[in-house]
C-alpha cells in the first residue's frame, strides 16, 4: 500500500494491536503501523468492547476500555463518532447480517471512505471493502 489510506479498525482488530494479539495479521499490522495512513476508530467499538466485556466475553479488554482515550490518542488513531447518515446507511443494508456493530462499521467505512480492517467474512456480504 503506497501513499496515505484511510482505514477503520474492526473492534477485533483494534483489540488485537491495542493487545500486541499474535491473531492480528502482518498486513493489517503493517497497515496499522504506517504513520502516513490515518487511522480511524468507530465509537461503535467502544460501545461492542464495553458490551461485550459486561458479558463476560472479552476481560482482555478491561484495560483497552478503561484507557480508551488514551491509547487511542498514544497511538494517533482518531475517534470517529456515529451519525445519523452512518446509523441511516447500517439500517438500510439489505443483508441478512443482524449484528448491529458490522453493520454500524460497513456504513460508517462506506460513508467515509475507509478500508475496513477486519477478518470478519461476513462484511462480505455488506460489500465493505476490507484489509487484512
Amino acid at each position: 500500500m503506497g501513499g496515505k489510506v484511510k482505514l477503520l479498525l474492526d473492534t477485533h482488530a483494534l483489540l488485537w494491536w491495542l493487545t500486541d494479539a499474535p491473531e492480528l495479521s502482518a498486513k493489517a499490522r503493517a497497515a496499522i503501523a504506517n504513520e502516513r495512513n490515518r487511522i480511524l476508530v468507530s465509537a461503535a467499538s467502544a460501545w461492542e468492547l464495553a458490551t461485550k466485556h459486561r458479558l463476560g466475553k472479552l476481560e482482555q479488554a478491561s484495560e483497552a476500555l478503561f484507557r480508551f482515550n488514551e491509547l487511542l490518542t498514544a497511538d494517533g488513531f482518531e475517534h470517529l463518532p456515529v451519525n445519523y447518515l452512518h446509523a441511516i446507511k447500517a439500517g438500510a443494508y439489505a443483508s441478512e447480517n443482524r449484528d448491529p456493530f458490522d453493520r454500524m462499521l460497513a456504513a460508517q467505512s462506506e460513508l467515509e471512505a475507509a478500508m475496513l480492517v477486519t477478518c470478519d467474512p461476513a462484511f462480505r456480504d455488506l460489500g465493505t471493502k476490507t484489509l487484512w
